[in-house]
């Protein structure tokens, strides 16, 4: 079968961008292509994020999240500085403001520090010297997070994919997948396209990808929407920089954080409650056949079963801006509801097994350069939730890597 590019990707958020961009770099001529749905780049998880970069102080060491979280942090702001990209490295603050908290304070201190991150263990008296408005019983600080601006990272890798040759296509959504021994047919709204191997970087539609072209994830996207507030212009100045509680380990989910923007916005949230659809930014979205997957697929239902008391919580606070702002309060006191006004959510798209987990690292399936056996001609990127695009330069080698791999070893 005649090739119309050598390698496909779909999806043109900051990972499917990244790939493309990877590509270029690493194969000069390669015939590379994106594809994406929507009519621009970077419209879901890529622009509606609070745009943190991440130091890579909460993962699991040696998981891919912490390799490629803390080299892809200085990655970011190098690209940043390079590209006249906003960028800004701010330094964070984790605050423990219950002594239930203070073990799980010093277990993220070694964690990070087995990381190679900078943390430093502060009283109550240091918090505030870094952020006065701010009470808590003990915190860290973590110098290495910065902030920047990712929907215009994607478009500035759009920009350097394309400029390297990449055929980008916005407007153009998958509709088919025809895998044969010699090639890959898709079959999108602008027509059929013909590539070697095919790269799937969907994000919130990774699973729904992968089993179109035939595989089996082993995984389900179950939605989770993340409601944010922002401060009003004339309380901005409560907030000097980003300031995170101390996360629950059982549940993938930062709590409500207090971040200062690039732009000098400072956005308080998220919260985390089911979607009623993919790409459901609000509880008045509901897409019928969205629902009835998560609904219907078992590990929802394990969730449910083991998180609902957290959850209780945030769909309170979802629906309770009273009960919100008093959550906030926890971490910065002289916050009101006054002070709030409702911001942009955004959708994560969580892996979640049939058992009820939560996929807690980025995961591969597809072409696997070190297993022979592994399905040909196809990448799938299953889970890429956050810290995706604060690594989204080592993740797009690795992902191109695989592609290149899977070209080569289907001749």
């Amino acid at each position: 079968m005649g090739y119309d590019f050598d390698v496909l990707v779909v999806g043109g958020g900051i990972v499917g961008l990244s790939t493309a961009y990877a590509l270029t770099l690493a194969r000069p001529g390669l015939r590379v292509a994106l594809v994406e749905k929507e009519e621009s780049f970077a419209q879901h998880q890529t622009g509606r994020n609070s745009g943190v970069i991440h130091s890579g102080v909460y993962y699991r060491p040696g998981s891919l999240k912490a390799r490629y979280a803390t080299s892809g942090a200085a990655e970011m702001v190098e690209f940043c500085r390079e590209h006249g990209i906003p960028y800004e490295v701010t330094g964070k603050l984790i605050v423990a403001t219950g002594r239930e908290e203070l073990p799980r304070l010093h277990a993220l201190a070694r964690r990070g520090r087995e990381n190679g991150i900078p943390v430093t263990e502060l009283d109550a008296g240091g918090i505030g010297e870094y952020e006065p408005e701010v009470t808590g019983l003990a915190g860290l600080h973590i110098g290495t997070t910065g902030i920047c601006d990712f929907a215009a990272v994607a478009l500035k890798y759009a920009e350097l994919a394309a400029q390297a040759g990449a055929v980008l296509r916005t407007g153009t959504e998958l509709r088919g997948i025809a895998r044969r021994a010699d090639g890959v047919t898709v079959q999108t709204a602008a027509g059929e396209l013909r590539c070697g191997v095919l790269v799937n970087c969907a994000g919130l539609h990774s699973d729904r990808i992968a089993r179109l072209a035939g595989d089996d994830p082993g995984v389900r996207i179950v939605p989770f929407r993340g409601e944010y507030y922002e401060l009003t212009k004339e309380r901005r100045d409560l907030v000097r920089g980003l300031v995170y509680p101390v996360p629950d380990p059982a549940f993938p989910f930062l709590g409500v954080h207090l971040t200062r923007g690039v732009h000098g916005d400072v956005h308080v949230g998220p919260n985390a409650v089911p979607a009623l659809a993919r790409e459901g930014y609000d509880w008045r979205t509901v897409r019928p056949r969205d629902l009835a997957e998560t609904v219907r697929f078992p590990g929802t239902w394990h969730i449910a079963r083991r998180h609902w008391r957290y959850e209780v919580g945030e769909l309170h606070r979802s629906l309770s801006k009273r009960a919100f702002t008093v959550a906030v309060q926890r971490l910065l006191p002289a916050v009101t509801a006054a002070d709030l006004v409702p911001a942009a959510a955004g959708v994560r798209a969580q892996a979640v097994a049939r058992d009820g987990a939560l996929l807690d690292d980025f995961a591969f399936a597809g072409f696997d350069p070190d297993d022979p056996s592994s399905a040909r001609r196809v990448v799938h990127v299953l889970n890429a939730p956050s810290p995706a695009a604060t690594a989204s330069l080592p993740i797009g080698r690795e992902v191109a890597r695989r592609a290149l791999a899977a070209l080569a070893a289907s001749g």
